[in-house]
């Protein structure tokens, strides 16, 4: 079966699809597109996610995100041939993974748009979107959803396997040697690009800091790092996953608040922020994940925006070669590194579409299988 899967994250940087071919449970990659949200689309985006907003902007962003999704699927059709379905993700406004009191009862609860029905109607094809409350009304945090897509595609039987993707905000996949699917462990490690992006933008008007180049030319803020790292965040055990509610735009204005005390050099900045990513990424394995690895030798493979920051991955080498870790990137076993969550969301289609769970109760925590997600017909 040929399944596009799109996504868009917390990075907010555009639109990945991925389209294909799916046999059982072997997923082959047929092909990849990135489109760029303008700037006018994420200011809207901006504008409604986690702060006070208007109903009519979140439904008008709603329909024209649906417009844009299925405008992005066409363009990868055209170019690597027809799909019989679609997964769709949708862009994250608001994600609470654990139980907060509201109108007199506590629970969790998450937001995606992006119209289902646009998408489906432009394409004529079925669409399987909003995968995250199935997990939650299991038990379960709604993410991460990756490590379905792990499993299948790099459990080994003979090595350990860390699948660490970069995007907004980064999680890892920890597969032990020879591991059944219910032996992994999967959670957020804390800001991936997120903080990193902020500050470029914010201080250099660029969309994100291309290759670390930036952040090269700085210097480690290590007072910074250190009261950084003591957010209560990092301490919490899996499961466990973030968004901008944790890491947004008041920890960004924090973290720089903290850096001009010490300097006014915006590169350093960038280099504390990278650093940050470097080391919450370690400190997670470290602490988290290292003693459940049958083997001490493991393949540490990177995906996502952040597998393209020079910077970042010399600082992970640097951190994780002590631990036995043998630092790569996704393309090196077959996949290219931006397109990791848009094949997930397509295998966790197909799931859904053969009525198959797709959550993976290990890494959210949920009390049983779910299936996942709702299909919206052509």
């Amino acid at each position: 079966m040929r399944v596009a899967g799109v996504m868009s994250g917390t990075s907010l940087d555009g639109i990945d699809v991925a389209v294909v071919e799916i046999r059982g449970r072997r997923v082959e990659t047929l092909g990849f597109t990135s489109t760029a949200y303008s700037p006018a689309v994420r200011e809207a985006i901006l504008g409604v996610s986690n702060c006070p907003t208007h109903t009519a902007q979140i439904s008008r962003l709603n329909f024209q995100l649906g417009e844009l999704y299925a405008r992005a699927v066409l363009g990868a059709v055209k170019k690597f041939g027809a799909v019989e379905l679609i997964g769709c993700h949708g862009q994250t406004l608001y994600h609470q993974a654990r139980a907060e009191s509201y109108a007199g009862r506590s629970f969790g609860c998450t937001w995606q748009v992006g119209e289902a029905a646009v998408i489906a109607g432009r394409l004529n094809v079925p669409v399987v979107s909003n995968f995250r409350p199935a997990d939650m009304v299991a038990g379960g945090q709604g993410a991460p959803l990756v490590p379905l897509l792990d499993y299948v595609m790099f459990a080994h039987a003979r090595r350990g396997r860390v699948l660490q993707n970069i995007g907004g905000i980064a999680n890892l996949t920890a597969i032990p040697a020879g591991g059944a699917a219910e032996e992994l462990i999967a959670f957020d490690t804390g800001p991936g690009n997120m903080v990193i992006d902020a500050l470029a933008q914010q201080l250099y008007n660029k969309s994100y800091d291309r290759n670390g180049a930036i952040a090269a030319r700085g210097s480690v803020l290590e007072p910074v790092l250190q009261v950084m790292l003591r957010n209560t965040y990092f301490r919490m055990k899996p499961p466990r996953t973030a968004g901008r509610e944790q890491f947004g735009r008041e920890y960004t204005a924090d973290f720089l608040k903290a850096c001009r005390r010490l300097s006014r050099k915006h590169e350093d900045a960038l280099a504390t922020a990278t650093a940050l990513t470097a080391e919450t990424i370690t400190r997670s394995y470290g602490r988290f994940v290292l003693a459940s690895m049958k083997k001490r030798e493991v393949d540490y493979i990177v995906s996502g925006g952040g597998a393209r920051n020079a910077t970042l991955m010399a600082m992970l080498a640097a951190r994780l070669e002590p631990l036995g870790c043998e630092l790569a990137t996704s393309e090196g076993f077959g996949m290219p590194a931006e397109a990791k969550e848009a094949m997930a969301f397509a295998l966790l289609a197909w799931q859904t579409w053969h009525r198959l769970p797709g959550n993976t109760p290990s890494a959210t925590g949920a009390a049983k299988p779910a299936i996942l997600g709702q299909v919206t017909f052509a």
